[in-house]
């Protein structure tokens, strides 16, 4: 069976970019923790661009699906850690349980909100983000509302040297692989049966339903496939990272925002879009940080605002309409 080499040529601008902040951050002094939190939205746009930018429904619970990621790598450190001799084995059982829990949720939420459009989608989802964050600290689930801390369990079976540089190193270029990840599923998508059904389905669900597309699977798929990126995000960058987890401070909504936001930047439904969102977006709000602390949110909602009235069709949707024609358009999708 012959590859067509050629429908891959839009990752190579992509891997470029983030070669290019993996190398920066790097080699850098001082620059590491602003290009990890870059590779952190880039991902997660990246992510959720797989179902939103192809279907058109705007996932406002998809932070469900990095909240129970964060509890997958949880659970796998704390519970597995007493096992003597797993070693590095149990953060690839955490990562295990991030995609059978974020799975769970996929398929409880496909049986639910898939079935609804627009608006009734949305607040479905958001319900069931809600739901399940009442439930874990009401019953008291994975240490309730007190969440689970575990820096002890990890430094008990790496110690302290080993455990400070997956925390602080190997999460973050954990982020950047999911994020290369991400970005081939993307073009794998966008190139392929899928990417045309989900198209269809974006364009006009019921002519789609005529033509006899199964929208239900199709939207399933990339349900699935974002959910399992975003758990992987949530774990890594997340679980990994930062040793503890409160249901307070990963189902908050904001995050989803975030992921909308990045997309909407740089073009829905493209492959560089998130990633460019990403970047204007993380360093934004990280020199606003900087320049006019306390004052950031002020200025940076007017500031996306203008760009997203500049760039309706993202930035992204500018350059295809600049590069059309040229021998660049087979890189930009």
């Amino acid at each position: 069976m012959k590859i067509n080499i050629a429908k891959y040529y839009p990752l190579i601008p992509v891997y470029a970019v983030y070669l290019t902040m993996f190398l920066v951050g790097f080699f850098v002094p001082g620059l590491w923790q602003l290009v990890a939190l870059l590779a952190f939205y880039c991902a997660l746009g990246q992510s959720w661009n797989i179902f939103m930018g192809m279907t058109g429904y705007v996932d406002f619970g998809y932070v469900t699906f990095i909240a129970l990621g964060t509890y997958g790598m949880a659970l796998g450190i704390t519970y597995f850690s007493q096992f003597p001799g797993l070693g590095i084995a149990i953060i690839f059982i955490g990562l295990l349980l991030a995609l059978f829990l974020s799975t769970l949720s996929a398929i409880l939420e496909a049986g639910i909100a898939l079935r609804l459009r627009g608006a009734y989608f949305a607040i479905a989802c958001i319900g069931i983000n809600e739901g399940l964050r009442h439930l874990i600290e009401g019953a008291k689930i994975w240490g309730g509302s007190e969440g689970m801390l575990y820096w002890k369990e990890l430094t008990e079976v790496f110690g302290t040297e080993t455990a400070i540089q997956l925390t602080t190193l190997w999460a973050d270029i954990a982020v950047f692989i999911i994020a290369a990840m991400a970005a081939f599923i993307n073009v794998y998508y966008m190139r392929s049966k899928i990417g045309y059904a989900l198209t269809a389905i974006r364009e006009d669900e019921d002519a789609a339903k005529v033509m006899g597309i199964d929208t239900t699977k199709y939207k399933t798929i990339a349900f699935l496939t974002s959910g399992w990126l975003g758990a992987l995000v949530g774990a890594m960058a997340w679980g990994l990272k930062l040793t503890h987890v409160f249901p307070a401070d990963v189902f908050v909504i904001h995050y989803t925002v975030e992921c909308i936001v990045i997309v909407v930047l740089g073009g829905i439904g493209t492959l560089l879009g998130p990633l460019v969102g990403g970047l204007i977006y993380g360093l934004s709000k990280y020199w606003l940080a900087i320049i006019l602390p306390g004052f950031q949110l002020l200025i940076f909602a007017p500031i996306i605002i203008c760009i997203i009235i500049a760039f309706p069709e993202g930035v992204i949707g500018v350059v295809k309409r600049r590069v059309k024609g040229t021998r660049l358009e087979r890189y930009i999708i």
